[in-house]
């Protein structure tokens, strides 16, 4: 490799931002094919068919890519200044999950990808394939296996120099380099993640049922959510935090580089967001990764927001959408409707 070390690799990595880099093999996480086929037989992956289409991709890496002879990990901090939960009381105002308050991660951390990933080439020649949750790639189990983490109770990625709070990243090089000894679970006896889930989204520690997760209901599913979980949605209107904002390893996470990754929405009123049209929506959410969703599903979690906030004078703007085109936003104001008037 023209005498290019993994340290070197590692330091430039840093350079670019990034705030952990490891290296794992292809096939360095044997188990997570089998994991991957008990969760889509449950049924616990819902609405993203895209889950089992590449399955076989998904559950090795090393199937995605057969010449990769190394696989570069890379986290980058989006750590929130404040208290994510701390909006979750405003209940005239909708919460966003903190991932997607800036700007879209997927604009920020792929061109630092590519540069890394072409310095690499620069310095050490082979090919690369870069990777950031784009393509059929387990990113949390090869992060645990390159060292940067585990994946805990939440199955979330978290780390003891990290907090919760990143985005992962991956390179797929023909490059061989060492591998970095896999991270284990620092999680203990702890339970705060699983504990805190408005929806029991955890039939069991380091399980997921997607179909009760909140950031699943408010961006992957579409349609009309089940009346039994609206109700426990609040006022979060794109993602949930509460599993990573809980997590007491938090208070070692480090600080956000990527000034991109500040707030740009802040908790934006009800009442206002309810009225968005596509236009609106559209001009409202650019560069942003909320736009992804549309306006018909937003609007239709704005609108689960109305019906949990208690406060009868949203039921007017509510009612002006009982008649809408989309049938899931039709359905969510005439729910929100009969809640605030105690039907």
């Amino acid at each position: 490799m023209k005498g290019l070390t993994k340290e070197q690799l590692v330091a430039r990595a840093l350079e670019e931002g990034f705030v952990k880099a490891g290296v794992c093999r292809p096939d360095a996480v044997p188990e997570a094919a089998g994991r991957l086929r008990m969760f889509l037989a449950e049924g616990r992956h819902g609405q993203m068919g895209w889950m089992a289409d590449r399955e076989a991709w998904r559950g090795s890496a090393a199937a995605l890519w057969p010449e990769a002879r190394s696989v570069i990990m890379l986290a980058e901090a989006y750590t929130p200044d404040g208290d994510p939960m701390a909006g979750l009381s405003a209940r005239d105002r909708g919460v966003i999950s903190v991932y997607a308050q800036g700007k879209d991660y997927h604009d920020l951390v792929k061109p630092r990808l590519k540069r890394l990933g072409r310095w690499l080439i620069d310095q050490a020649g082979g090919e690369i394939k870069v990777f950031v949750d784009t393509a059929p790639v387990m990113e949390k189990p090869l992060a645990q296996a390159a060292g940067l983490g585990w994946q805990g109770k939440h199955t979330n990625l978290l780390g003891r120099d990290l907090g919760s709070w990143v985005f992962l990243g991956a390179i797929f090089t023909t490059l061989e380099f060492p591998p970095d000894a896999p991270e284990v679970s620092h999680c203990g006896n702890c339970t705060a993640c699983l504990d805190i889930c408005p929806t029991e989204a955890f039939p069991a520690p380091y399980q997921l049922d997607a179909r009760r997760c909140i950031s699943y209901l408010t961006i992957e599913h579409k349609g009309p959510v089940d009346t039994e979980l609206r109700g426990r949605i609040g006022n979060r209107i794109y993602g949930c935090d509460d599993c990573l904002a809980i997590c007491p390893w938090n208070k070692f996470a480090v600080a956000a580089r990527e000034i991109g990754y500040q707030p740009k929405h802040g908790l934006p009123e009800l009442a206002e967001l309810a009225m968005l049209d596509d236009a609106g929506f559209r001009e409202r959410f650019a560069g942003s990764p909320i736009k992804r969703i549309g306006r018909d599903r937003f609007v239709r979690n704005v609108l689960y927001a109305i019906g949990n906030s208690a406060l009868p004078r949203l039921a007017l703007g509510a009612a002006e959408l009982a008649e809408d085109a989309d049938p899931g936003v039709a359905d969510a104001a005439r729910w929100a409707v009969k809640r605030l008037k105690g039907d």
